[in-house]
């Protein structure tokens, strides 16, 4: 079953808007932009078309674990790949630690993207990883 906050991420991603799951400081101020590990793995249970994950890791450590439905692009290569990304998708972007899952948020931030968000390093997946 899915529930009310993931739903709300749903609805938020369909109408284009900025979209974070987490907790909320003082007066609701965001304190940090993410999205549960329990949420992004009903995603994955529940694959929906316009929110992709996307796996920066080398080939190599993606093809030995990585976030089931997970998109290989490595950081290396993402920008010479942006052709097979639509500035339309929402993007869930992690890594093994999260720096360059930071950097290559920025990068997609230089080149227009807005729909996207950093979910940190794969250590946070806690569930089985689908391996190739």
């Amino acid at each position: 079953m899915i529930s009310l906050v993931f739903l709300t991420f749903l609805i938020q991603v369909a109408s284009g808007q900025s979209v974070y799951v987490g907790k909320a400081g003082p007066q609701g101020k965001v304190l940090k932009k993410y999205i549960e590990p329990s949420e992004l793995r009903k995603l994955t249970d529940n694959p929906v078309d316009s929110i992709w994950i996307i796996d920066v890791r080398s080939e190599k450590a993606f093809a030995s674990g990585h976030i089931p439905t997970a998109k290989s692009f490595p950081a290396g290569d993402v920008m010479n790949r942006l052709n097979e990304i639509s500035k339309n998708q929402y993007l869930i972007i992690y890594c093994t630690v999260g720096a360059n899952a930071q950097i290559v948020s920025k990068k997609l931030k230089k080149a227009g993207y807005k729909r996207y968000v950093n979910w940190g390093g794969i250590s946070r997946w806690e569930w089985d990883k689908g391996i190739e």
